[in-house]
């Protein structure tokens, strides 16, 4: 077997991790049980699409409105505390939504502080609008994932956003017409890329609409396998989900190809125009509000919550639970960038369009929901246990009915194929910075083989593997669905653990495992803040 075959072998091997569940849940669109179909289009299916197409209304809207305005801003004016809301406004990143829903709900609540404080001092609340309510989950969800548009339209206004003002004052048009007919078109291939990401985002949540009830897919599939027991039901709605993510997947995969709008030669320094008076203060304002309502208040919340309920829940099985995250974050975390590393090295090696198709699908996983991979995966798994039981049968201990569903390897193939991208980017970047000629030099030592890959290429990668190895294991530290639906027995993290809680209003002893879950998720953040800068 040649040096291409055996390469390609094996990124077809690596693209399998997601060809596998999607190839499992996807034709059960196309031959329905006629009797869960009827079920399904007579209870289930019209409000699924019709709250899907809300939250997907709704959030985008609210992401395009504060994303794009918040990098304008940012981007192209200079005001009092610009610097520090330039990487602050990223902060929601290190907060799951699941958290921000379950902090907002007691704080907007009705028994929340804000309407006690009205009731107290005004006598009435009930003007205030419910947070349980449909805008209100698109209020939760548009606050978690506007950094998503925030972070790309900053990057393209920075780069193009004064430069494209001066050409629409160089056609005659004012700053506010140089926006619309000029900065903003430039940035749409970032903006949309951005906005694709946070409604894939958003139909792949289960932890915010689980909490406020909202009937979703990825919270129908989970009761439909865990509450009604019915496995084909939920790879029928399963299917169904992965239609729609497919459809934005090539949407993003379309706006990111139309990227062309790029510079030649170095830039020159980027001066920023600056905000005076009342456009100051408004600037000031409206950046610390989004921030507030954004990531302040909501961690304030969990960190109270987590202040007086401190005595009670630091045990045992807190630290438990802890540790099990910890394990499994980085036992995931290590599986990803050893598979991303190799995946990045097949690339290098073999480098083709057919190897180059393999990869990409091998990373699609990130755009596949959680719950949808938990199904696909659990699946065949079940199916290999049956034909292992029938053939050891006579070995195994009586009364065994499984042996690898429920087990640690299932979680982490479902960890590996839903994170490999977030690795793999990372990896691949740095991987391209080691040129040809360093790998030349190199051979012309004598070092080949394993030996090149430890002498040269491990010690170039070191910076794009540690961030990979950060970015997977802070994901894997606040994934829920996979975790909830493919753990062994007795392994709650402290994700399941929120989880729990929430299910039974227990708001206040979910919070410190939500302010852990928090303060890990702020190390990807101050890198990415600092790489930014």
């Amino acid at each position: 077997m040649s040096g291409l075959t055996r390469w390609r072998v094996l990124l077809l091997l690596l693209s399998l991790l997601t060809l596998l569940p999607l190839a499992v849940i996807i034709p059960a669109v196309f031959s329905p049980d006629p009797a869960i179909w009827s079920h399904l289009v007579d209870y289930l299916l019209p409000q699924l699409f019709l709250n899907s197409a809300y939250l997907m209304l709704g959030v985008g809207c609210g992401v395009l409105l504060i994303g794009v305005s918040l990098a304008w801003l940012v981007a192209v004016y200079d005001f009092p505390g610009r610097r520090f809301f330039n990487w602050a406004l990223m902060l929601p990143l290190a907060m799951p939504a699941y958290v921000m829903g379950f902090s907002q709900l007691g704080l907007f609540d009705y028994t929340g502080p804000l309407q006690s404080w009205l009731r107290a001092s005004w006598g009435d609340s009930s003007w205030v609008p419910s947070i349980r309510s449909t805008p209100g989950v698109i209020l939760v969800l548009t606050l978690a994932f506007y950094p998503y548009v925030y972070l790309l339209a900053r990057n393209a206004f920075a780069t193009q956003g004064r430069r494209a003002l001066e050409v629409g004052q160089s056609l005659g048009l004012s700053r506010v017409q140089g926006f619309w007919r000029v900065a903003l078109p430039m940035a749409r291939p970032w903006i949309m890329g951005g906005l694709m990401l946070a409604l894939m985002e958003t139909l792949a949540d289960f932890g915010t609409v689980s909490i406020f009830n909202y009937d979703a897919f990825t919270s129908a599939i989970y009761k439909a396998w865990f509450s009604f027991f019915s496995l084909d039901t939920a790879k029928q709605l399963a299917s169904m989900l992965v239609l729609i993510v497919f459809v934005l997947v090539v949407l993003e995969q379309r706006a990111r190809g139309r990227r062309a709008y790029t510079q030649s030669g170095r830039a020159a320094p980027l001066h920023r125009l600056p905000l005076q008076g009342g456009a100051a203060a408004l600037a000031v304002l409206f950046a610390s509000l989004v921030l507030l309502l954004a990531f302040v208040l909501p961690f304030g919340q969990i960190v109270w919550w987590s202040y007086q309920s401190l005595e009670a829940e630091l045990n045992g099985d807190l630290l438990s639970y802890s540790l099990h995250s910890v394990v499994l974050s980085a036992l995931a975390a290590l599986l990803v960038c050893a598979v991303a590393l190799l995946l990045s090295y097949a690339q290098r090696r073999a480098p083709s369009r057919v190897n180059q198709m393999l990869a990409r699908l091998a990373t699609m996983g990130y755009a596949v929901p959680g719950t949808v991979l938990a199904v696909g995966i659990f699946v065949p798994v079940a199916w290999l246990d049956n034909v292992l039981l029938g053939l050891f049968s006579s070995v195994l201990p009586q009364g065994t009915t499984a042996i690898l569903k429920g087990s640690l390897l299932v979680l982490l193939l479902a960890y590996l194929a839903r994170f490999l991208a977030v690795g793999h980017t990372s990896v691949d970047a740095a991987m391209h910075r080691i040129t040809r000629s360093q790998e030349e030099a190199a051979r012309n030592l004598g070092w080949f083989g394993w030996r090149l890959v430890t002498r040269l290429h491990l010690p170039l990668l070191r910076g794009g593997l540690m961030t990979a190895l950060l970015m997977v294991f802070v994901d894997v530290m606040k994934e829920m669905p996979i975790t909830l639906m493919t753990r062994p027995f007795g392994w709650d993290t402290l994700a399941v653990r929120i989880f729990t809680l929430t299910t039974e209003g227990e708001w206040e002893r979910a919070a410190l495992p939500a302010v852990a879950i928090v303060l890990a998720g702020l190390l990807p953040v101050i890198l990415l803040s600092k790489e930014e800068n």
